[in-house]
């Protein structure tokens, strides 16, 4: 619940920014770019985000940005995780 709170909690501050730009994975977008992406999230991309965060071993440094690069981007990077999950299982023998 709290990590669930935190992500809608930076969700609503990036899509009321008022920059003209927000920093995403270290590159700079126009904050519509950025809105418009974020708006279009659904419940699987927030599942995808949240399980990615937790096989994730590494140490995070700034989580903020680490969940704003993931939410961005989880839309283009779901189908082709979900993709090498079942290829791995297929080849392991799993399917």
């Amino acid at each position: 619940r709290e990590l669930l709170d935190e992500i809608v909690d930076l969700v609503q501050e990036t899509v009321c920014s008022t920059r003209s730009r927000i920093r995403v994975a270290g590159n700079d977008y126009p904050t519509e770019v950025v809105r418009s992406k974020l708006l279009k999230l659904n419940s699987e991309h927030i599942r995808f985000v949240v399980g990615g965060l937790k096989e994730n071993t590494t140490r995070i440094r700034n989580m903020r940005q680490y969940l704003l690069a993931t939410l961005y981007n989880a839309p283009l990077t779901i189908g082709n995780y979900y993709r090498s999950l079942v290829s791995h299982d297929m080849s392991e023998g799993f399917i």
